[in-house]
């Protein structure tokens, strides 16, 4: 299968790409962000493209792929929710309402997290932001759409997550963060897992379109 990735220089993005990189079913990876990445690999290529909230230019580039793995995103903390939606919400279904028309048999996938608010009505400003995403994604008609809702991630494969607050963690606690996954072994997932898991809900489907960590765990194992 042909696959899009967003966000494949962060920490989701860059594990959910080199397990599509090493499966043996993926033939090509188009990777779109606004910097190039500092892999080279014969299935990858890169679409350079800086503004994410109009796809339209670049729509010749967008057919012919069976999945699109949505794992842009920033953290809330500090922003305003205008500027937090913009990147989360405006962004994302920019690019979703772009590849549907050329695409309806895709299969999307997005990862938002634990605690999505799918009421869209919640307190907390970033769960409201991504159960919009969430729901409106859904609501597309593609021939399959999953919502991610990793809680903790352990970053594999020499990955480091771009969020300083998130890397200090990994830095300094991750005994504490692997004492947890002992502890409630189905609370925490990694990346190779993310990446193996959006693959193969691509390739079997599933029986849920909320995954959750212990969904994500299930799905890597196939």
């Amino acid at each position: 299968m042909n696959v899009i990735i967003t966000g494949a220089t962060g920490m989701v993005g860059k594990g959910v790409l080199l397990e599509c990189l090493d499966h043996e079913t993926v033939e090509k990876v188009l990777v779109i962000g606004r910097n190039p990445l500092d892999i080279s690999h014969p299935k990858l290529d890169e679409l350079i493209h800086y503004d994410f909230s109009d796809f339209s230019t670049v729509k010749a580039q967008l057919a012919g792929y069976d999945a699109c793995f949505l794992c842009m995103g920033i953290s809330s903390v500090g922003m305003k929710e205008n500027d937090f939606k913009k990147v989360t919400y405006d962004y994302t279904l920019s690019l979703a309402r772009e590849l549907f028309p050329l695409n309806p048999e895709m299969t999307i996938t997005y990862v938002s997290g634990e605690g999505t608010d799918s009421s869209e009505k919640g307190r907390v400003m970033w769960a409201r932001v991504k159960g919009k995403t969430e729901n409106d994604l859904i609501k597309l008609g593609f021939k399959q759409a999953f919502m991610f809702r990793p809680g903790l991630i352990i970053p594999l494969r020499g990955i480091k997550s771009r969020t300083k607050a998130y890397q200090f963690v990994y830095d300094y606690f991750m005994w504490l963060v692997r004492l947890f996954k002992a502890v409630a072994p189905t609370a925490v997932v990694d990346t190779t897992q993310l990446g193996k898991a959006m693959i193969n809900c691509t390739l079997y489907g599933y029986n849920a379109v909320i995954i959750k960590p212990k969904d994500i765990i299930q799905l890597a194992e196939k």
